[in-house]
């Protein structure tokens, strides 16, 4: 019961910050403050009243169109909140399964729900990271660095507990201990971001342009943080494969391309393909990993 209550609440509150996304993605853009002036219509400045402002709700009464002017409001705002709370339903679903039970202490149960703030907070922003990349080839390291080291606190903050809770050889590998943990961690943000500057360096050597942007190789360093090294590269794995099916169906249909001539010159948002495997890879990454270590024998 617990659990299933628990994934509702996830998803309604996904919902609402679904709806403020949609108004950061809006207006970070433009550069303004998302906090005032209130919710609007950006065609007509028509004041959204608070019924105008129910996640997915209120687009669907609305029929899509602003109540004023009665121009198209879009399908991103309806889109993101589904993402958001599907997304933070999903997380929670498989969440309360775990740590919830009898014996749980208040300690458990606060490191708990710390654990999973963390975890919506990281699902959050590679959506909003997944969105900018794809409406306007645009990463802010605004984002990405404080999601850095945001992942980088989180993942400290566990291996602290550990430590208090059981012993500094608790851990996965115990010839290395906890700092040795750390620096392998460290470590891999470094290789994930260094595989996209490789990437970038060997496409300008051989093009002489810029073929993947710097804002790539932070968003890769904000996976490694989070989902670590092997996730992080699973993300990539995921990344590029869709790229490529995105890439292909390009070239077989012409008429999805803004132009028939240059298509070849297109920039893609790699960074929101790799967001999507993000997502993927932190949501189900270890059973996948688990499967491909054992279909190779390792």
């Amino acid at each position: 019961m617990i659990r299933i209550l628990g994934t509702v609440f996830a998803g309604l509150l996904g919902l609402a910050f679904g709806s403020f996304l949609n108004v950061c993605l809006s207006r970070w853009p433009q550069g303004e403050s998302i906090v005032q002036p209130r919710s609007h219509c950006r065609s007509c400045d028509h004041r959204l009243a608070w019924w105008e402002n129910v996640p997915l709700v209120s687009w669907l009464a609305l029929g899509g169109r602003c109540r004023g002017c009665k121009a198209w409001i879009g399908l991103r705002y309806p889109l993101v909140e589904l993402a958001v709370g599907g997304l933070w339903a999903a997380y929670a679903l498989r969440f309360m399964g775990g740590p919830w039970d009898s014996d749980s202490t208040f300690i458990d149960v606060w490191q708990g729900l710390l654990s999973v703030a963390g975890w919506l907070a990281f699902y959050w922003l590679l959506l909003a990271l997944a969105v900018l990349d794809a409406e306007y080839l645009w990463l802010p390291d605004w984002i990405t660095l404080p999601g850095i080291a945001l992942g980088v606190a989180f993942k400290f903050f566990k291996l602290v507990l550990i430590i208090r809770e059981h012993n500094a050889d608790s851990f996965e590998n115990e010839r290395y201990g906890p700092y040795g943990v750390a620096a392998k961690w460290l470590l891999g943000i470094v290789a994930a971001a260094g595989l996209i500057l490789l990437i970038r360096w060997v496409y300008w050597l051989i093009r002489r342009r810029e073929g993947v942007g710097l804002g790539d190789a932070k968003l890769m360093a904000l996976l490694a943080a989070w989902l670590g090294l092997p996730g992080a590269l699973l993300a990539f794995g995921l990344g590029i494969v869709l790229g490529a099916v995105v890439s292909l169906a390009l070239l077989a249909l012409p008429r999805l391309r803004p132009s028939a001539d240059g298509w070849a010159m297109q920039k893609l948002p790699l960074g929101t393909f790799l967001c999507i495997g993000g997502v993927v890879s932190g949501l189900w990454g270890q059973p996948m990993i688990a499967a491909y270590m054992r279909l190779c024998g390792f």
